[in-house]
Order: C-alpha cells, then structure tokens, then sequence
C-alpha cells in the first residue's frame, strides 16, 4: 500500500520536522564532543528532548541515524560553499587572481567553519565504507563547484596543457591541506606556527602563482 505523505496535516509536518532537525543538532553536538561513540540513541533523544522511540522510529538503529546525520551535515556545507560563490559577484570579467583566491578562500573557510564534524567523519570514513563513500560524493561536488568558479578565469589559465587536469590539482592540493589540518591539527605539519587565517593565505597566493604562471618556460622565451 503506498502512503500518500503529502495528506498529513500541516501542523503534523511542521512538528516533525522540527523533530527531525532538533534531532540532527543533538547528534552534531554529541559528535563533536565525544566522537562517534558518543552518538547512542538513548543520548540522541535525551540531548533532542525527544522520546527514544521517536528516535528508533525515525531511523531505525543507529548506523542509519548516523547516515542520515552525516546526509544532514554534508548537505549545509555544500549548501554554504555553493552559497558563498552564489552571493558572489564573480564574472568573467572578473581578474584571473581574484577569482581564484575566491575559489580557494571559500573552500578552506568552509573546511574552517566545520573542523569537528569533518574530522569525525573523514576519520570514521577509514573504516565505514557507507559513511566513505558518502563523503566522497560530497568531496566530488566540492570539487565540481571549485572548477566551475575557477572556469571563469579560463583564458588566463591557458598555458596549461590541460586546464581542467590544472584545475583538478589546484582542487586537490586545497583539500588535501584542509583536510590534513582538520584531521591532524597544526603539530604535525611543522615546528612553526602557522593558523588557519596564514594556512589559508597561503594556500590562496600559492594555488594563484600555479594556476597563472607559465609552466614550460614559454614566458622567459617570449612567446
């Protein structure tokens, strides 16, 4: 029999809505104070000021309930990195170096803005396949969104022999420094301080200098 969802009133959905997202803000805080083991069902309901069968109804055990928490956590952050660009008032017309800076700018803050919930599911990734492959989805949208914003700069970026693969690196060589530093910290990348406001200046003039620099020495011979 098929359940017309639609015919529910509207108060009933409104209620379980905002059942559904105090759940999900009980289970980010969980996650963010005490990892993956922190996350109960009982704790769930206790911390959302729900009944426990409310939970169990919902989501059925807890593997799914932290699925659906992690679909609920990587949904805001694209939504907020698509955001970002979207409010925007980047253009073709804008300079090469700024619209890369943008790019990079945008997709380190984001990693920034959600260090704990992002370190607890990169690190959960290393051994739940559901929860890896999830969040290689959302890293291949990242990436999709980076190349699209980085595109308008295409005619500066065409002394590389290919510049979607040129694109693609400067994508990984982001996510690869946030990513370390959200999982790691700063102690083990050097001795020397560096915060994520420097991290990310960095990040921003050193991906700028690759992508529009020439990269065959055809600049020292003047073609």
């Amino acid at each position: 029999m098929t359940i017309d969802r639609t015919s529910a009133p509207p108060a009933h959905q409104k209620r379980s809505r905002e059942t559904q997202s105090r759940i999900f803000a009980a289970g980010f805080r969980l996650l963010e104070a005490g990892g993956p083991e922190a996350l109960t069902m009982a704790a769930v309901a206790a911390e959302a000021e729900v009944s426990v069968g409310s939970v169990y109804r919902r989501f059925g055990d807890k593997e799914r309930l932290l699925l659906a928490i992690q679909a609920g956590f990587t949904a805001q952050f694209r939504d907020e990195f698509q955001r970002q660009f979207a409010a925007s008032t980047l253009s073709a017309a804008t300079p090469p170096a700024e619209v890369i800076g943008a790019a990079v700018t945008g997709m380190a803050e984001s990693f920034q803005s959600h260090a704990s919930l992002l370190r607890v599911f990169l690190l959960l990734g290393l051994s739940n396949q559901a929860v890896l492959e999830h969040g290689k989805e959302i890293g291949l949208e990242g990436g999709r969104v980076f190349r699209d914003l980085v595109m308008l700069a295409a005619p500066a970026l065409r002394h590389h022999p290919d510049v979607e693969a040129a694109i693609d690196f400067a994508h990984r060589l982001v996510y690869a420094a946030c990513a370390h530093r959200v999982v790691h910290g700063e102690h083990l990348e050097s001795r020397r301080a560096l915060p994520w406001t420097d991290l990310i200046e960095q990040l921003r003039r050193s991906v700028t200098a690759y992508l529009l620099s020439p990269v065959d020495g055809s600049a020292a011979r003047g073609e």
